[in-house]
């Protein structure tokens, strides 16, 4: 197929398996200028699928970078609360939400870690109220990518920017399934995999899982009341919805005070105009006592010291080894695919739905059962074919869950 075609049936897939936009329904997407092109057909689709208004807020690289080279230093600590206070109010009035990622992965990478800090954190506040209404799954939510230059460029560094931006758009399709003669049928499959995979997991109710592998020998425990979820989902406005495509992981509540031991990074994490590689930390107790990074040390320093959550873990995900991500050979320094590689953790905000009639208790109550409670929700990845986890039940015995990054 040709490229206007692919990227077409990538944007159909977007509203009907991602979003699922219901008639009479807005959508607000956030996009890279870049992606202007796919953004339109998505547009497009979703008008055709009923929606009643489309409204796109688009970021620039250039100026962004503009303000940490230029603005003054007494800035930093300021937000767009204004903003994301119309995000908050959009999504409680019912409003779904798209979220396109292709920034450069390494936009500030040479600014002031400084002033990194301080702007992330003021974004972080001010952006809390939308935060909760998603990590809460109170609406149809997606985040999907496209390729854009810088993007590409930083995932295939020795070819031209035109072939970079080509073969990244091919990665894209196929990762996706957009290439597929009936995506959205190979979704419905897909998912239908994931939840067969999520049931086992919920009935095994594992206690905690075991990490070994190299560099990583770790002890997570599992929240109480935990739930395995995976695929498609329903948010709690009743609409299904895939809140990752691509998404080949299963992931539950981690207990914010139950991980002990030691994990390394396999993969980079690209954060807030940071790529960041070579994490190793330590756990005790649930929360990260010793860290050090071999790039981007800085910024993941100030990543963990958002609030006390930070430091805490919100989410674990495992992957096998063989999904279609990893068998493409591609290091995409973007989590939305990184992290549909390899099994990861995330530190920061617990999701509500990762634990048993979560969107009916309270934070006390949640916080009680191990839930995490932060401004932040990042996710970085731990897995590889060198690693075997093992699920750890309520009685202290055990079982192969993994092997070689491989389900056992």
């Amino acid at each position: 197929m040709t490229h206007d075609l692919l990227l077409d049936a990538y944007a159909r897939l977007t509203v009907r398996s991602g979003l699922n936009i219901s008639p009479g329904q807005q959508l607000l997407i956030t996009a890279p200028l870049d992606a202007v092109p796919l953004v339109r057909r998505i547009t497009e689709h979703a008008y055709r699928a009923g929606a009643s208004l489309v409204t796109t807020i688009y970021s620039d690289d250039v100026t962004t970078l503009a303000r940490y080279q230029h603005a003054a230093d007494d800035t930093f600590d300021t937000a767009q609360a204004w903003l994301f206070n119309g995000m908050a109010e959009a999504f409680k009035g019912g409003a779904a939400r798209l979220a396109i990622a292709g920034e450069d992965p390494a936009l500030l990478s040479g600014q002031d870690p400084r002033k990194l800090t301080r702007a992330n954190k003021a974004r972080s506040l001010a952006y809390r109220p939308a935060l909760e209404l998603i990590t809460g799954f109170a609406i149809n939510w997606c985040v999907i990518a496209a390729a854009t230059p810088a993007w590409a460029k930083s995932v295939f560094p020795e070819l031209p920017e035109a072939e970079a931006l080509e073969r990244l758009w091919r990665a894209i399709f196929s990762c996706t399934r957009a290439d597929l003669p009936d995506p959205v049928k190979a979704w419905e499959e897909h998912s239908a995999a994931l939840a067969r995979r999520t049931a086992f997991l919920n009935e095994r109710r594992y206690a905690a899982l075991k990490y070994s592998g190299p560099g990583t020998d770790l002890t997570l425990g599992l929240a109480d009341d935990h739930v395995w979820k995976g695929g498609a989902g329903k948010a709690r406005n009743g609409v299904i919805c895939n809140a990752n495509i691509p998404t080949e992981e299963v992931f539950t509540c981690p207990h914010k005070d139950r991980v002990d031991g030691t994990v390394c990074s396999t993969k980079p994490l690209s954060y807030q105009g940071s790529l960041i590689d070579g994490i190793k930390v330590r756990f005790e107790k649930g929360r990260i006592v010793e860290m050090t990074a071999a790039k981007g040390e800085e910024a993941f320093r100030s990543l963990i010291s958002t609030d006390e959550g930070a430091a805490r873990l919100g989410e674990v995900a495992l992957v096998p080894h063989s999904s279609p991500i990893s068998a493409s050979g591609i290091i995409f320094n973007n989590t939305l695919f990184d992290e549909n590689a390899a099994s990861h953790i995330a530190v920061g905000q617990s999701y509500t739905e990762n634990i048993r009639d979560g969107g009916n208790r309270t934070q006390d109550e949640m916080a009680a059962l191990g839930a995490n409670t932060s401004l932040v929700h990042v996710d970085w990845m731990i897995g590889s074919g060198a690693l075997d986890i093992d699920g750890v039940k309520a009685d202290g015995t055990s079982e192969p869950l993994m092997r070689k990054g491989e389900w056992a």
